[in-house]
């Protein structure tokens, strides 16, 4: 039984002329298998149908005829040797398995492209979770220098403040020093005795409420006014304080003491009184100051 040509069984699988003869010659005339490759794998070129010259007596997928290789007398021709012609079984036999052999590239191929979409999946995943474990990372490191930069400023905020009790000391100091010696309070005067007041069954004398902090407003001579919260137990050097540090004075300078003086009932501070602490002096919860000096420009 003869078999077709690759040319023809590419024909006869319902592949163009055009293609076929390109497939083949571009395989290098390899057999249909290798034609058939190239087919599944250019199908979709722009350039596919393209014609592709060949050289004149090598027609792709048949033999030189006597003609073509110099006559009748030519080398390898046989006188009265002809092309047997296949049967219609044995075509629809060889077409079968042409077709057979294409459905299975076609599987391979198909096989291979979800091999590789799963594998770019795998990849696309991969690169996912680095992304959120690196989006993760940054978060941390976020929020770490946020914690320090707290840690930072509540570190300074108390150096802040023992900078002015230090302050308040050395002020206290230079004014004693100031003054000839450790300026002292003021002997209080003695309370009168008061007799036995009855109570009344029904009645319960009221709680006296302990204050811890002092709301002072200070007016200045220039009509503005200074509004601070102090301690109660804070003396009254620190009002002055920070009345001098708002003017732009220098503490233990050469000018003379801010004089503090109360509204009402009017009353002027002295320098014992400035030892003294705001709760002593009936400043608490709140009072109102005015400065008798007038604050530098």
């Amino acid at each position: 039984m003869a078999e077709l040509t690759a040319l023809e069984s590419l024909i006869e699988m319902g592949f163009p002329r055009g293609r076929a003869e390109k497939a083949l010659a571009l395989t290098g005339n390899q057999g249909i298998e290798a034609a058939m490759d190239w087919l599944m794998e250019h199908e979709d070129d722009p350039d596919v149908d393209e014609p592709l010259e060949t050289p004149i007596g090598h027609m792709l997928g048949r033999e030189p005829t006597s003609s073509e290789q110099g006559g009748p007398e030519g080398p390898g021709s046989v006188a009265g040797e002809g092309k047997p012609i296949l049967s219609e079984e044995e075509r629809q036999e060889q077409t079968k398995r042409m077709l057979e052999l294409v459905a299975q590239k076609q599987r391979e191929r198909e096989e291979r492209e979800e091999r590789e979409a799963l594998e770019r999946e795998k990849q696309r995943r991969r690169q996912g979770q680095e992304l959120s474990v690196a989006r993760q990372r940054l978060q941390e490191d976020e929020m770490r220098r946020a914690a320090e930069e707290r840690r930072r400023e509540k570190a300074e905020e108390l150096a802040a403040r023992q900078r002015v009790r230090e302050k308040i000391e050395r002020d206290k100091a230079e004014r004693a020093k100031k003054y000839g010696g450790s300026v002292g309070s003021r002997p209080s005067p003695p309370a009168p005795e008061l007799g036995p007041v009855p109570s009344s069954p029904s009645q319960e004398p009221p709680t006296k409420r302990e204050y811890d902090q002092c709301r002072i407003q200070v007016r200045l001579p220039d009509g503005t006014s200074l509004t601070q919260t102090f301690r109660a137990r804070e003396q009254l050097a620190a009002v002055r304080l920070y009345v001098e540090l708002h003017c732009g004075e220098e503490p233990g300078g050469g000018q003379d003491p801010v004089q503090l003086l109360s509204g009402f009932p009017r009353r002027a501070f002295s320098e014992a009184d400035m030892e003294r602490p705001l709760q002593e002096l009936g400043l608490v919860p709140s009072a109102v100051l005015i400065v008798a000096k007038k604050c530098p420009s």
